[in-house]
């Protein structure tokens, strides 16, 4: 069978890169008599706007060689997505996507359901107009998106899944509304294959890491930094700009970001992938969220890993002390391998001949 998977892979971000060539690798290794492939659907919109955010100049924090080397950064992704996904060809409708002769489509991971985000959402994501594909949805995200004034599209596409999971409460919730059924949650796809890195040869001392703490206060961030100079570290930005870091590591190839996380003594982040990542490698890490749509989703990733002690305030001291907490990884990898065996179940059962009963 030939199995599409429908998600953001277009769009320069490390999660989004990553977590599409993770669903990827994951339905590989479990349909190794099938082919597999990334429905090369790109949302202009979404697209133009994403790539033209990274030509912002931030005074403050950037000077130009970073600059310089963060407009490359497009670039980068889209010989990453060449190198590493295996792209059908470029689809801009759902009539583009029926001639690809696809028997099931996989809508996910990654905030595909995020239907008030006006630049990203796609009434395609929803199954709209896809009628001869059958439909799974694994582990989407609607982001901070709540239950009310829901547009008709939405309902009536995600009824018309075979199967539906999510990856965070407020999906869960809303599906289940919906559907009126119970709602499986599974783990990002990161979760679930081995991801490779790369060596970044410069790099030669301990080191922190920073991955998007929106809002992190000046001078809470400059104590951080105090922090690890006292103690002989060096301090990276994982693709992102700062004056303040010991090196510019914007432009990175995704495999080198993975690397970072891997070799990080601390990491201190507030996306859900910095999350992701840093609890994949067993590293000691800080969360601070800002990002309201950022903040349910981290919020429940930790929650249901019992990491919820990992968030901090606005606070340098109370982050450095975090970051010194030795973390119980091996309670943590028990549950994870828990719910690695559930989510795999899913995707096993959701996709085969005959409609699943899914317990």
């Amino acid at each position: 069978m030939k199995i599409g998977i429908l998600t953001h892979h277009y769009i320069n971000n490390f999660g989004a890169f990553l977590q599409a060539y993770a669903l990827q690798e994951a339905l590989r290794e479990l349909f190794p008599d099938d082919e597999v492939c990334i429905v090369n659907f790109v949302n202009v919109k979404h697209f133009v706007i994403n790539t033209g955010g990274w030509f912002r100049f931030y005074i403050n924090r950037e000077a130009a060689s970073t600059w310089f080397a963060k407009i490359h950064l497009p670039i980068t992704f889209q010989k990453a997505r060449k190198s590493y996904l295996n792209l059908s060809k470029v689809c801009f409708t759902a009539k583009e996507i029926e001639t690809l002769g696809l028997d099931f489509i996989v809508v996910g991971s990654d905030e595909v359901w995020n239907f008030r985000e006006g630049k990203g959402n796609s009434k395609v994501k929803f199954g709209i107009g896809l009628d001869k594909e059958v439909l799974v949805a694994y582990a989407p995200s609607v982001g901070q998106t709540d239950q009310t004034d829901l547009p008709d599209y939405v309902r009536t596409g995600i009824k018309k899944f075979r199967a539906v999971s999510a990856r965070d409460d407020l999906t869960e919730q809303l599906a289940q509304t919906i559907r009126g059924e119970k709602i499986h949650r599974v783990l990002d796809p990161t979760f679930l294959v081995k991801i490779p890195d790369e060596p970044i040869h410069a790099i030669t001392r301990p080191f922190i890491l920073f991955y998007y703490c929106d809002g992190l206060p000046e001078k809470e961030k400059r104590m951080i930094l105090e922090f690890a100079r006292e103690h002989g570290m060096d301090v990276y930005g994982g693709g992102e700009c700062d004056k303040a870091y010991t090196k510019e590591t914007v432009n990175l190839r995704p495999f080198q970001w993975v690397w970072l996380f891997r070799n990080a003594q601390y990491v201190v982040t507030g996306t859900f992938h910095g999350v992701v990542f840093s609890i994949l490698n067993h590293r000691r890490f800080a969360c601070y969220l800002t990002n309201p749509s950022r903040v349910r989703k981290v919020t429940s990733l930790l929650q249901e890993l019992g990491l919820e002690d990992r968030k901090c305030g606005p606070c340098g001291k109370e982050i450095i002390e975090k970051l010194q907490e030795e973390i119980d990884y091996s309670a943590v990898e028990e549950k994870l391998n828990e719910r690695r065996a559930e989510s795999k179940a899913f995707l096993m059962q959701s996709m085969a001949a005959q409609t699943p009963e899914l317990v």
